[in-house]
């Protein structure tokens, strides 16, 4: 299976910027790719190296829909570069992703037809002061999509009592169809590492918690 990960850039700046770090500037605001994985989630061909003249055709929607929302550069590559090392070279056993080109142009593709922001807006779900519950966002998203993704939180500190909204993930067969994400008790969960955000990470956000879906970065 192909896992494909779209992020809310105010959810990691608000987490970054806790850390006093200042490269988070300007987030979008609207949901944007974080990556597409394989099964597997380490380096898979480490002589084959990103080559960003390979996708100068996709620079412009990769600067707008796979920006580096947490480290401020003119061109993204370092994230591009990580992306392609660690997920590409595995993912691109299969035909359709089997080039730098493909890999990334068909994350492209995957996010417009997933649309999640215009989902989350015909669902009247949008960032707010207020909270979501949870099984509401989860109830919305399994309607209009016909199958179940797994959604991560930033969880509360302590004496907090709300959980942020930060991460979405969409389950694909390796024909590229939609299919329903399931949480595994004790399931590895790639992600964490990769988004460890000083002592706070996304993980699997917890169904009766009220959940914060942040309208900017304070």
């Amino acid at each position: 299976d192909l896992y494909f990960w779209i992020h809310a850039p105010n959810t990691l700046c608000f987490c970054f910027l806790q850390m006093n770090a200042n490269d988070c500037h300007d987030p979008p605001k609207y949901w944007t790719i974080h990556g597409l994985w394989p099964d597997r989630a380490e380096e898979c061909n480490r002589t084959w190296h990103f080559n960003v003249t390979e996708i100068k055709d996709l620079i412009v929607d990769m600067r707008h829909y796979w920006p580096d929302v947490l480290h401020s550069s003119l061109n993204c590559t370092q994230f591009w570069k990580h992306e392609w090392d660690k997920h590409g070279t595995c993912a691109a056993t299969l035909e359709a992703l089997n080039s730098q080109k493909k890999y990334f142009g068909k994350a492209l593709e995957l996010y417009q037809h997933v649309d999640l922001n215009g989902c989350l807006l015909k669902a009247g779900i949008k960032p707010s002061s207020l909270y979501y519950k949870m099984t509401a966002i989860k109830e919305a998203l399994t309607r209009f999509y016909g199958v179940t993704p797994k959604i991560q939180c930033l969880h509360p500190e302590e004496g907090e009592k709300a959980q942020t909204i930060g991460q979405i993930e969409f389950c694909f067969t390796k024909e590229l169809q939609l299919v329903n994400c399931t949480v595994l008790e004790d399931e590895p969960n790639p992600v964490q590492a990769h988004l460890k955000l000083g002592t706070s990470e996304l993980s699997v956000c917890n169904d009766t918690l009220p959940t914060y879906y942040p309208p900017e970065v304070q």
